[in-house]
């Protein structure tokens, strides 16, 4: 399996320069084999790929000899990510045609292979090709066995500096746990999740604590001129107010996510599509992106696989609201039905009727496996 351990990294000057060059070379490259694909294809049909001489790295630079300047590699890694968005449009329909790489976005990256020990980390700091050693924050080390793949330097929104570092370690064995120690989680858009003890998640909403504040500093922007100096640094203000609410709501995630993995051994889930929840119809667009289901449903599937635990998803199309967990009699409920009355004489929350019924399923799917 393979792991990145996310680092904060603290440039210098000389060295914050060659990563702004390094960003916009991979750039260069990226959109400049992009057209020519795109140009090949509309004079003649040819579809291009990255092991075409013609198309590959060494050409490009001899018509822009400026780009021996960044990391060969990570040019190199942008043609693989052109030519692994192409594989990915012809593959999957829901994944659309490779897009030119814009020099606004606030976010730039690039990536580059560990060669011979070219990346490695140290106490305090990490090496990385032709920029050397770079201090970092180093708050996490890798676990005996792991391999050092790859790293991925990364500029972020509020002009931070990061530094992704990729593992390969050996896959732990998946252990069957006792009935006792399995949960079943329904998704809530009031307070996250309820789980089949009748627990419910917190309720953050760190996007709505922070709305008035980010309204204020988006009103400023508009006496900026576009482009000044300060439209510049008013900007930079709005973006740490979006990055401090993602970390918030990251760090919340990461909490109860490793608290549920560390307590409980199979963790039964309902499959949903967030992306359609999230739709206009539903109403509840901005309390469903605020509570950040989907990236709690991942993290809990990665750190319970670390464990050597089980993460069971049950299919989306499962009628676990409708269902009586007691009887398992079938009742439809409308949105502002809140509690689920059955002629059982089972009177019971929806959600946690339906986190039982997950569980129940997932159960019966981790028997049947």
């Amino acid at each position: 399996m393979n792991k990145a351990i996310k680092y904060r990294i603290y440039p210098n000057k000389d060295q914050t320069d060659f990563f702004n060059k390094c960003f916009g070379c991979c750039r260069f490259v990226y959109n400049q084999a992009l057209n020519w694909r795109i140009l090949a294809y509309n004079a003649d049909k040819t579809s291009l790929n990255y092991n075409d001489t013609a198309y590959g790295l060494t050409t490009i630079k001899k018509y822009y000899p400026w780009l021996k300047e960044a990391d060969s590699i990570a040019l190199q890694q942008a043609l693989r990510h052109l030519d692994a968005a192409f594989k990915n449009f012809f593959s999957d329909t829901r994944s659309g045609f490779p897009k030119f790489k814009s020099k606004k976005n606030g976010c730039s990256s690039y990536s580059t292979i560990n060669q011979n020990g070219t990346v490695s980390l140290l106490d305090n700091a990490i090496k990385l090709p032709k920029v050397g050693v770079v201090k970092a924050k180093i708050h996490r080390q890798p676990m005996t066995g792991w391999m050092l793949k790859s790293a991925t330097v990364s500029k972020e929104c509020d002009g931070r500096f990061y530094v992704s570092v990729l593992f390969e370690y050996a896959q732990n064995t998946r252990t069957i746990s006792s009935p006792q120690s399995i949960i079943g989680l329904d998704y809530k858009s009031d307070g996250l999740y309820m789980d089949s003890n009748g627990n419910v998640g917190p309720q953050h909403k760190y996007f709505r604590k922070n709305q008035k504040k980010l309204a204020k500093t988006q009103r400023k922007l508009k006496s900026k001129a576009i482009g000044s100096n300060n439209y510049k640094k008013q900007r930079l203000k709005i973006n740490r107010i979006h990055k401090h609410i993602a970390n918030q709501r990251l760090d919340n995630l990461h909490k109860l996510s490793t608290e549920i993995a560390n307590r409980y051994d199979v963790v039964c889930v309902e499959n949903l599509n967030m992306r359609a929840m999230s739709n206009r119809c539903f109403g509840n667009g901005k309390a469903t992106m605020d509570n950040g289901y989907g990236m709690f449903l991942n993290m809990l599937e990665y750190k319970l696989s670390d464990r050597g635990k089980c993460f069971i998803k049950v299919d989306q199309w499962y009628p676990s609201t409708q269902l009586c967990s007691c009887c398992g009699k079938k009742m439809k409920l409308t949105l502002s039905q809140r509690i689920y009355r059955c002629s059982c004489g089972l009177i019971l929350d929806r959600d946690l009727n339906a986190a039982i019924n997950i569980r129940n399923e997932g159960l019966r799917l981790l028997r049947s496996a």
